[in-house]
């Protein structure tokens, strides 16, 4: 199990209550369940709409059930963004 820091951007920030917090996952589907947990209701919504960065890599169409979370890495929560 990793252990590292899920950022939380525009929407997600505001929806979580919180920039960022620590995550203890091996898998990014891991990860955000856990923020699901934590965070019921507007977040959960707010999550369909989002992108993710692992570690500055773009996630894209990956299932988040492949995607691998490292030691001290971070997860960066983009909700979609206005404009260009």
């Amino acid at each position: 199990m990793a252990a590292g820091t899920i950022r939380f951007w525009a929407a997600a920030k505001s929806a979580a209550g919180v920039a960022e917090e620590p995550y203890a996952a091996r898998t990014l589907a891991e990860a955000l369940d856990a923020v699901r947990e934590r965070h019921p209701g507007e977040l959960t919504r707010v999550l369909q709409r989002c992108s993710f960065l692992v570690d500055g890599d773009p996630v894209g169409k990956r299932k988040h059930e492949t995607v691998r979370l490292a030691e001290g890495g971070t997860v960066e929560v983009l909700p979609p963004f206005a404009g260009g």
